[in-house]
């Protein structure tokens, strides 16, 4: 008795989405006992392309070729089929075992351009481009719609990169040249199972550095503008920085910490970045070089979990020059975002680090994913990804956070 031998047939449909097509395609294969080895879809504009892979007796493969072949002209589509190898198929199963990454193009539009010079770079290291999806919504014509515009799209990789740092280095290059943010990631675990995010407050939080309001009360304002400068760049040590620039405030009424309360700007996309989180269960915290009476402030209004910064002495309802407590620097904030994850009982593979300055930097590196907003270039250059075009809601591109799942 012959043994039964077996077919792997991949089928690529096209044409108009349509209700229940799906369905009607897989029945009749379901009525043969095809196994599906894959599927994938894809809809563009009521488009469809779709691809199936299935194994089925070669007593019946003609039988479901010609019913799909006949169901295909009901439904107004067009189907191509291609028979594959077990060969080619054994090889196209081990590919699985390679490293998976994601890639992550995000700006106020992306370009063909754009999207061809960083692809370009993703052949030229070995990669396998898997999926592409859209995370942005759909983008309509007029753009006085579009409001806060911004366009993201996310490839999925496969394989290892043969020049990493060339690899980040072009990256970085296109992404001053055309205007977007390029994110890579590898595709593991405790990307997709993050659970906290912390991040700076002043030029990340909010737009403005908030010791420089208050030196600008004080009649400080060049002077401590320089000092902070110097520290954000990461030429001057940031407590001998804070304690400069606190003594310059001296004899400053403290009522004026209400009205910049009421004065300063907050960051584009912070509203819906925490309504998202919330949302989707991120823990958030603030850790800031900042002041607590501005984090407190962003703490009650946002609802973020946790809030660490500097406290302001005040005596007589003046600022003495001086503070309370230990300084939150850049190794405190580290310090903090590992307690962090020790009391919410997470690996720190599943933290997020947002921030802006050198000070930063510290907890940027021992965060999963430590993402330099709109930066200065020592900690762009540093850091593993980097946020720069749009707001801070953009972080939730990263995350692999679709705006109809946040909408």
């Amino acid at each position: 008795m012959d043994e039964k031998s077996f077919e792997i047939i991949q089928i690529n449909i096209s044409g108009e989405d349509k209700v229940g097509l799906t369905s009607s395609l897989t029945d009749i294969l379901a009525q043969y006992d095809a196994d599906i080895l894959d599927i994938g879809q894809a809809n563009i504009h009521q488009t469809l392309s779709m691809g199936i892979l299935f194994r089925t007796s070669s007593d019946v493969a003609g039988d479901i070729m010609k019913d799909l072949l006949f169901r295909a002209y009901e439904l107004g589509i067009k189907i191509r089929f291609t028979p594959i190898s077990d060969a080619d198929y054994e090889e196209w199963v081990h590919l699985q075992g390679k490293n998976r990454y994601i890639l992550t193009l995000l700006g106020r539009t992306v370009t063909a351009r754009g999207i061809a010079m960083v692809t370009q770079e993703i052949a030229r290291q070995g990669f396998n481009i898997d999926t592409i999806h859209r995370l942005s919504g759909r983008i309509p014509l007029n753009p006085n719609e579009l409001g806060a515009k911004k366009a993201c799209i996310e490839l999925s990789l496969r394989g290892t990169p043969q020049e990493k740092d060339a690899m980040q280095a072009c990256f970085m290059q296109l992404s001053d040249r055309y205007g977007i943010d390029i994110s890579f990631q590898k595709d593991d675990v405790y990307r997709r199972s993050r659970r906290l995010i912390c991040f700076d407050m002043d030029s990340t939080l909010i737009q403005t550095e908030i010791i420089d309001e208050l030196a600008e009360r004080a009649g400080v304002g060049a002077q401590v503008r320089e000092i902070t400068e110097r520290a954000m760049r990461g030429e001057m040590d940031f407590q001998e920085s804070f304690k400069r620039r606190i003594r310059l405030l001296k004899s400053l009424d403290a009522s004026v910490l209400d009205d910049i309360i009421a004065r300063v700007p907050i960051t584009e996309g912070l509203e819906r970045t925490m309504r998202v989180l919330k949302m989707v269960g991120y823990k958030t915290a603030i850790l800031s070089g900042g002041f607590t009476f501005y984090g407190q402030y962003l703490k009650q209004r946002f609802g973020f979990d946790y809030m660490y910064a500097n406290e302001l002495e005040i005596v007589d309802g003046k600022l003495t020059g001086n503070y309370v407590g230990d300084i939150v620097d850049g190794r405190r904030k580290a310090e903090m975002l590992r307690l962090l994850c020790q009391f919410e009982n997470i690996n720190i593979a599943q933290a997020v680090a947002v921030g802006d300055g050198a000070n930063d930097l510290p907890m940027l590196s021992v965060a999963g994913l430590g993402i330099a907003f709109h930066a200065k270039p020592k900690v762009k250059a540093t850091a593993s990804q980097s946020l720069s075009t749009i707001g801070i809601d953009g972080i939730l591109y990263f995350l692999g956070l679709k705006d109809s799942w946040m909408e």
